[in-house]
């Protein structure tokens, strides 16, 4: 039988690459978009390869590129760019792993922690600059922080980050509460967590209940001064109730590592802010995640192809052309 081929839009590890090359014929894009290819952009570069095998990352999957003989999408990141009803209602499996690293998004969770209460950005580029004891008020006065050790920490959302995030707090001497209706150990409401938290960390999936979570209501009711943390999605915060939270003082701070879209305007007041970091979707960027998340897409295409039941199927899966 003719042997699939896939479109890898990606850059992939070498050994995930070279293991999905046994089982597809392999064809890469060559000019990819910074933010990734619209669904019509990706409708006519599937044309042009004759792929039935996709692997993508953020690329629009929707009508125009479900109209055409595509039978696997895998995706790298979440699947919120792909229309999972019509690729269900025309048999097209999407493939996502969901577990990702959690240990890595943690520990990107504490840098950022660090970073916002010490405020070692804005120090950064004062020394950069030359500008370390400018003026009459030395740095240690200009940049004094908060001691995390004694604080609270809230965790909204006590999933694998939550928990990974946890521990780390604990051990830098924090006292640390969690808010998760469908974990029974995580006994704090929202509004009790709000009130008592110095720092607020979001570990929960965009769903109807959570988008939207975090509003002008809810930052209002945490705690004068206290820091903002999401290392999740964009959705689940008003952003512009975010910012006037930050100018009026209400929060001593914030570090967000996703924007809806992937992006945020270099012009958005929020990049104004000298309280802010802002990193462009970190949690996750290192090697081990990479190669790892890469080897199991690779492996559950493998499976796809020799007819098995994939571990990881957003679509139902169906037969598809070609063997391994």
């Amino acid at each position: 039988m003719t042997r699939p081929r896939a479109l890898v839009l990606p850059i992939l590890p070498e050994r995930a690459l070279a293991r999905l090359g046994e089982v597809a014929d392999l064809a890469q894009a060559s000019d990819r978009p910074s933010v990734g290819f619209t669904d019509e952009q990706l409708a006519d570069l599937v044309v042009e390869t004759g792929a039935t095998v996709l692997v993508t990352d953020g690329d629009e999957v929707r009508a125009s590129v479900l109209s055409l003989p595509v039978r696997v999408v895998a995706s790298m990141a979440a699947p919120t760019n792909v229309d999972l009803e019509l690729a269900a209602e025309r048999g097209v499996a999407v493939l996502h792993v969901a577990d990702r690293d959690s240990e890595a998004v943690a520990e990107l969770t504490i840098a950022l922690l660090f970073a916002v209460s010490r405020n070692l950005v804005t120090a950064d580029r004062e020394v950069r600059r030359g500008r370390g004891y400018r003026g009459r008020m030395p740095p240690a006065q200009r940049h004094r922080g908060m001691r995390l050790s004694g604080r609270t920490f809230g965790i909204v959302g006590l999933g694998r980050v939550g928990r990974a995030v946890r521990w780390r707090c604990e051990g830098l001497g924090m006292r640390v509460i969690a808010c998760d209706p469908y974990v029974e150990e995580a006994a704090h409401s929202l509004p009790a967590l709000l009130a008592e938290a110095d720092v607020i960390s979001l570990h929960t999936p965009v769903t109807g209940e959570t988008r939207g979570l975090f509003g002008s209501a809810e930052f209002t009711a945490m705690r004068p001064g206290s820091i903002y943390l999401n290392t999740a999605r964009g959705a689940l915060h008003d952003l512009t109730a975010l910012v006037e939270a930050l100018r009026d003082g209400q929060l001593g701070g914030a570090g967000i590592d996703h924007f809806e879209g992937e992006w945020l305007d270099p012009a958005h007041p929020l990049t104004r802010l000298p309280n802010v970091v802002l990193t462009p979707h970190l949690g996750e960027a290192t090697g081990e995640s990479h190669e790892e998340h890469a080897e199991s897409i690779v492996e559950d295409i493998a499976r796809l192809l020799r007819g098995e039941e994939p571990a990881h199927a957003c679509a139902p899966v169906m037969p598809v052309a070609g063997s391994a």
